[in-house]
């Protein structure tokens, strides 16, 4: 419009493309909004925030996947694809749980930093690819749909699949990667107990001392 159109003219949106515009420019802030409640119901399950960051690692790359796909399809960004990203957040986050999870529970018992996440990445790969299959099989109906309102559905299947098709495969990387450079800021539930021991303890070697000394 800018090439053919003269320089006193201007081009207003209404209807249906007008709610797009209005829908494209808040966005941003809903997907703010839905990172950061995916983040901090994360950090209260693992009761530490570098495990939620650890596993909010591959959200990006998942996005970014599922919107290539889209691309790569003729889809375009409207409700259903904006949808299918806000829900991408969070259905990506279950992956990293399954492994962090398991390497948590490993370091509890003693295990090593890199021996805890070798060991959960390898036992929890059968889990993360049959949750994948299972969630990405449940999107091909969305894309295989004839009929009216065919186009729509298939931008939502095509963001759930290319999405977390491509997410499941950076999470079998990048998870990992940010356990061993990030699972030492974090605390496992054995040291914090022992700590409490040792804080119990230096408690009660407190209170005996004080009580010996009016007898004395």
């Amino acid at each position: 419009s800018a090439d053919i159109l003269p320089p006193n003219m201007s081009i207003i949106l209404l209807g249906e493309a007008n709610l797009l515009q209005e829908s494209s420019d808040s966005s941003g802030i809903v997907f703010a909004f839905a990172g950061l409640i995916v983040l901090l119901v994360l950090a209260a399950q693992f009761e530490s925030v570098v495990g939620a960051i650890i596993i909010m690692v591959t959200v990006p790359f998942g996005l970014a996947a599922a919107i290539f796909a889209m691309m790569l399809t003729g889809g375009s960004l409207n409700y259903y694809s904006q949808i299918g990203l806000v829900l991408l957040i969070g259905i990506m986050a279950k992956n990293g749980i399954l492994i962090v999870e398991f390497a948590n529970q490993l370091r509890d018992r003693g295990y090593g930093i890199r021996e805890a996440i070798e060991e959960a990445a390898t036992v929890r790969l059968r889990p993360v690819l049959m949750t994948a299959l299972s969630t990405v099989l449940g999107g091909l109906p969305l894309i295989l749909s004839t009929g009216a309102g065919a186009e729509a559905r298939a931008s939502l299947g095509w963001i759930v699949v290319g999405g977390l098709g491509f997410a499941t495969i950076f999470t079998l990387f990048l998870t990992p990667t940010a356990y061993l450079l990030l699972g030492r800021f974090a605390a496992t539930r054995a040291s914090e107990g022992m700590l409490v021991e040792r804080e119990l303890e230096q408690a009660a070697a407190g209170v005996g001392i004080h009580a010996v000394k009016p007898a004395e």
